[in-house]
């Protein structure tokens, strides 16, 4: 039976957690601009890459942006090649942004490399024990995210 925390040790983890959440946005911004996006367009695009394909309303209603900032994303990502448009065979009134995958993991791989290797020495360097609990506690965490920002997201 575990003891629960006390006040200092769950204060210092939500610090460590925001100064974690800080430095993910910093050095996102970082990469995007080495790559020559803005930070939310390449996060974006993650999510695009990430569905595989979304039409315009999708990616409206996953993201909170209304669908004229819809479309400026996905000007300015088709304009790099990053994503593409193409008509819906089963409704040729809907279009479907479709990723380019091989584009963009043609310009942001070498910007992750680094990254990706001080990453998975770190993750090593864990027990299977202390890397499940880290993995329940994202879990969870993206799970509240995802569910605030679906209430706060509403019309």
């Amino acid at each position: 039976m575990s003891s629960r925390p006390s006040e200092l040790i769950v204060q210092s983890f939500r610090n460590a957690s925001r100064a974690y959440s800080d430095a993910s946005v910093l050095m996102h911004e970082a990469i995007a601009r080495k790559a020559g996006l803005s930070g939310t367009d390449h996060k974006y695009l993650g999510l695009i890459m990430d569905k595989g394909e979304l039409s315009a309303g999708q990616l409206a209603d996953l993201t909170g942006l209304t669908t004229g900032a819809v479309t400026g994303l996905i000007d300015r990502l088709e304009k790099k090649k990053l994503v593409k448009r193409e008509l819906d065979k089963n409704d040729r009134r809907k279009v479907l942004i479709m990723p380019n995958t091989p584009n963009a993991i043609r310009m942001l791989e070498p910007l992750f490399i680094n990254l990706q290797q001080q990453t998975s020495a770190l993750v090593s360097s864990f027990t299977e024990g202390e890397i499940v609990t880290i993995e329940r506690y994202f879990s969870t965490a993206v799970k509240i995210m995802q569910g605030i920002t679906e209430s706060m997201n509403e019309k």
